[in-house]
């Protein structure tokens, strides 16, 4: 049977320092540790100190050194610029992946390995605009969360997420939706994101203030134009602006459900969209500088990002394969003024 090479580990090093300082020689070690007696030379020859001999935990580091020639993207500089160029357009790790595991010839590199290169840059030069290239913008990993008060009891007509239809959470039907709010800084701005959970649709609007009624009306204005089965249901948080929900089901005959106390999790699609515009939209974003047409081109370039979940499609390609008698621009679905 043919036998397949393993680099030696630290526990096999110490066990060959053990055996030499028994005086067992390189043919004897080579048997009892069911090793060929080219790699206990070898291993005893290259990996020695000159001043204290074979030691294990030198031996080990010199081996690892030895091996370590830095990142994919470290040494292929036309890799490493073609992928910096796609995080430049706010693709994830992930999808830059996905991308050019597609392409043909392409030299394959994990997001896990961007990543890493990336939080590498961080550390290394203390540059922290690196976390730019990521579509959080964060320069270290791990969950932030936060905590708050809920509206439930003051939401007249609610009905719970649990009462929604099973087919919802299948994500394979048009025309379910998702809606928040995002917030800044200063007081009183706020930007309406909702979401179509099949397709991965976003669509914004900017919002003069979080008042129940002008959220409202802009989302029937955005919905309106729609045809009833791509506007069957709409899945909110607890927030106060969304109290005026039953409007949507006077006017435009959807069903409206809510999440749980602090759960936002249930509404994860539009939660995890929120958060890569927040690259381009931080806290600290002032929106009296921003038009809806800015606004528009940040919607219709998130739109146009392959996703991992769609089998890298961008959310716009499986909207309209779907909707074949839609315009173009009707992607994007932003109210006229």
């Amino acid at each position: 049977m043919e036998r397949k090479y393993k680099h030696l580990s630290l526990e096999e090093r110490c066990s060959i320092a053990r055996l030499q300082e028994d005086g067992q020689s390189i043919r004897q070690i080579a048997a009892i540790m069911d090793r060929s007696t080219s790699t206990i030379s070898r291993e005893i020859k290259r990996n020695s100190s000159r001043q204290q001999g074979y030691r294990p935990g030198y031996a080990h580091e010199q081996a690892q050194a030895r091996r370590w020639t830095g990142s994919r993207l470290e040494r292929d500089e036309a890799l490493r610029d073609s992928v910096i160029e796609k995080l430049t357009f706010g693709w994830s790790p992930e999808q830059v992946s996905g991308f050019l595991r597609q392409c043909p010839q392409s030299i394959r590199i994990s997001h896990e390995s961007i990543y890493r290169f990336i939080y590498a840059q961080i550390a290394r030069t203390k540059d922290y605009r690196w976390r730019r290239y990521l579509p959080r913008a964060k320069s270290k990993r791990g969950w932030r969360g936060r905590r708050g008060g809920s509206s439930v009891k003051t939401i007249q007509d609610r009905i719970s997420i649990h009462q929604r239809p099973s087919e919802v959470g299948t994500r394979k039907t048009l025309g379910h939706w998702e809606a928040d709010l995002m917030l800044f800084s200063s007081y009183g701005q706020a930007i309406l994101a909702i979401h179509e959970r099949s397709s991965r649709l976003l669509v914004l609007y900017q919002q003069p203030n979080k008042a129940a009624k002008p959220v409202v009306d802009h989302l029937i204005g955005m919905l309106a134009s729609l045809p009833k089965s791509l506007r069957q249901s709409i899945t909110f948080d607890n927030g106060s602006e969304f109290a005026a929900h039953y409007e949507l089901a006077r006017t435009l005959d959807m069903q409206t459900f809510f999440c749980d106390p602090h759960a936002p999790w249930q509404k994860g699609g539009i939660e995890n969209a929120i958060g890569r515009m927040r690259k381009n939209l931080p806290r600290k974003t002032d929106l009296a500088r921003l038009t809806q047409d800015q606004l528009s081109s940040l919607a219709r370039n998130y739109n146009h990002t392959p996703r991992k979940c769609l089998d890298f499609k961008s959310p716009a390609e499986v909207f309209l394969s779907s909707l074949l008698h839609f315009k173009c621009e009707s992607t994007f679905l932003l109210p006229q003024e």
